[in-house]
């Protein structure tokens, strides 16, 4: 079995997170709730980086910092509406915020 890791994120409204990290590839692979009045924990994935959004109060904090690299970072920043990518030391690069807060920067796979 390959081990992995699965970030887990805050969110107020699991469902619309999802569709915001659309937008960056990602894709619902399945959802749990206790009971229709609880908070639902919905796992999300972009080929093999998986990423945990909780609507439980007690999983995580807003303002996280998740870092994706990612094969074309030109296309992940267009589908962002992200118009630059910054050149840093270490490569190029962009920050964005998911609707609660949590920021995603996104790096190039350096070949």
């Amino acid at each position: 079995m390959t081990e992995r890791l699965a970030p887990v994120l805050r969110t107020t409204d699991a469902n619309t997170a999802v569709a915001w990290y659309t937008r960056l590839g990602f894709v619902k692979q399945w959802e749990h709730r206790f009971a229709s009045d609880l908070p639902l924990y919905v796992s999300i994935a972009r080929g093999d980086v998986e990423i945990h959004l909780s609507e439980h109060t007690g999983d995580a904090q807003p303002d996280t910092l998740l870092y994706l690299y990612v094969d074309d970072i030109d296309a992940a920043a267009a589908a962002c509406g992200v118009n630059v990518v910054e050149q840093k030391d270490w490569g190029r690069e962009f920050e964005v915020v998911d609707p609660d807060g949590n920021r995603l920067r996104i790096g190039a796979l350096q070949r």
